[in-house]
């Protein structure tokens, strides 16, 4: 049975947690906006100087039983201008190493085992601590979550825009099953997910601009993938995300209806992928497993009602790399 969940949104995006119009709303949506003018005034004069790096574009991912998923998630992002990957392996058991050797050979993959519980946000520090030196800019991600340059065809070139900004937020376009039960996990999961919610989730993943300080023990920095700080001169900032506008307490301004780039969110993949293998993994950063609600997987399942081809751009590269 399908239990009722309020939605709430608004033209552009579809809340995680519902928005209500009464007094503490208002309160927090003023002391935003005030709050929002004061870092738009330090993003002004904020403009700390780069040193060479050896990479433009990294990805961070902490990872577990993910081998039949790796190679497309690799090759994929490799086309849209990624450089290098920093992959956290989380107590797998499948045959990722056969699957990762040719690019840790290739030296496009460093591998860290990483046997913690629960250790995601751990695993982003260490990631920044040990490789912010080597790139311009460190994306943090899943391997169900693929960049969609839409504007651009490269990651970095939309990057290049915010040189003096400490982060970048991105959103998820979450997508549901297509109406598949069973799928042959070798096909591509790219090409095989079209449906997709109708609007932008208001939740997404961060690119850190790694000229910029971080304290990555600060509370803010608590989600940092979601929400993530950088530091000028002692003072702490929050992301802008892709329009530019500041991104904070989940009050998101949009310019346009045509985004210049998205995440897609292969959130469930077929109903026997989800409640086969992602419920019984569990969550790498909560300690309950709300996955294995089937009122979890329909809240997100249901509101899949929209096509959504911005990545078949891509697919004729990627398929050719495939093979």
């Amino acid at each position: 049975m399908i239990k009722n969940r309020k939605v709430t949104e608004n033209k552009y995006f579809i809340f995680d947690n519902p928005k209500q119009n009464n007094l503490i709303y208002l309160i927090k949506l003023f002391i935003t906006k005030i709050e929002c003018f004061f870092y738009k005034f330090i993003l002004l004069l904020a403009n700390p100087v780069d040193k060479q790096k050896k990479y433009d574009v990294v990805l961070c991912a902490i990872f577990k039983n993910e081998a039949p998923y790796l190679r497309e998630w690799i090759e994929y992002h490799l086309i849209v201008g990624v450089d290098h990957f920093y992959l956290y392996n989380n107590n797998s058991d499948d045959n990722y190493k056969k699957v990762l050797k040719p690019y840790i050979d290739e030296e496009k993959v460093t591998l860290i085992d990483f046997p913690y519980k629960h250790a995601q946000m751990k695993a982003y520090c260490d990631c920044i601590e040990k490789f912010r030196k080597s790139a311009k800019w460190i994306g943090f991600l899943d391997i169900d979550e693929f960049v969609v340059p839409i504007k651009y065809n490269s990651i970095y070139d939309f990057l290049e825009n915010f040189n003096n900004r400490p982060s970048v937020k991105l959103y998820w376009k979450v997508f549901g099953t297509s109406g598949l039960i069973n799928r042959d996990v070798h096909d591509l999961v790219t090409e095989d997910f079209k449906i997709a919610w109708p609007k932008y989730d208001e939740v997404g993943k961060c690119f850190y601009n790694t000229k910029f300080n971080v304290n990555v023990k600060s509370p803010k920095m608590k989600t940092l993938h979601h929400i993530f700080w950088g530091n000028w001169n002692g003072i702490d900032i929050p992301p802008v995300n892709c329009f530019d506008s500041i991104s904070l307490r989940g009050f998101d301004h949009v310019k346009s209806s045509e985004f210049p780039i998205q995440i897609n969110h292969y959130f469930t993949k077929s109903y026997n992928e989800y409640f086969g293998v992602k419920a019984k993994k569990g969550d790498v950063f909560y300690k309950k497993n709300h996955y294995i609600s089937k009122s979890f997987f329909y809240r997100h399942e249901m509101l899949c009602t929209k096509e959504d081809n911005n990545i078949f751009k891509y697919i004729i590269k990627l398929k050719l790399a495939m093979h």
